[in-house]
């Protein structure tokens, strides 16, 4: 452990951070995980076995359904308008395959998309994750933490903008 964070969720949160921030993050950050814990990464699925295809879209989108709720359909429309590929990559790869592996639970999952996506000061998708996390489980109070949390690193601006949203959601 590092810091009192179990190896495997800090192994799975790299591996979703490709998601919001990219290889080039995702794969500096891994270094710094790997020399902090001095620990090997956890052996779950690896990813790689591409006959899991149809498995990694039904959990994507069993899980895809749980963050946006009553918007799953919409959202699903809006993303094939934009490109077919995107859609089937957001619910194969995204959900499927990344945020629906073992090893973490969703509330932590959508907890740590909300930090990526503050950072990133991308409103829309914050939006839609905050809503998630609470489809997930999450009470206010606990979504209210994960933004201070991630405030140290978004800024205040960031912070007023995610404490907003939130209090529209509930």
């Amino acid at each position: 452990m590092a810091e009192g964070v179990p190896v495997l969720w800090g192994d799975e949160l790299l591996l979703q951070s490709v998601l919001m921030v990219g290889y080039p993050r995702a794969l500096g950050a891994a270094g710094i995980w790997r020399a902090a814990t001095g620990a090997p990464a956890a052996a779950l699925e690896d990813g790689g076995d591409f006959s899991q295809a149809p498995a990694w879209r039904a959990r994507g989108e069993a899980t895809c359904r749980i963050i946006y709720g009553a918007n799953y359909a919409k959202l699903r429309a809006n993303v094939a308008s934009l490109h077919p590929a995107l859609d089937a990559w957001m619910v194969t790869e995204g959900y499927g395959r990344t945020l629906s592996r073992p090893g973490l639970d969703l509330m932590r999952r959508e907890f740590c998309v909300i930090a990526q996506v503050m950072v990133l000061g991308a409103e829309r998708q914050l939006h839609s994750h905050l809503k998630g996390a609470r489809h997930a489980g999450a009470t206010a109070a606990q979504a209210g933490e994960a933004i201070a949390a991630a405030g140290t690193l978004a800024g205040s601006g960031a912070v007023a903008m995610a404490e907003r949203l939130l209090e529209r959601i509930g």
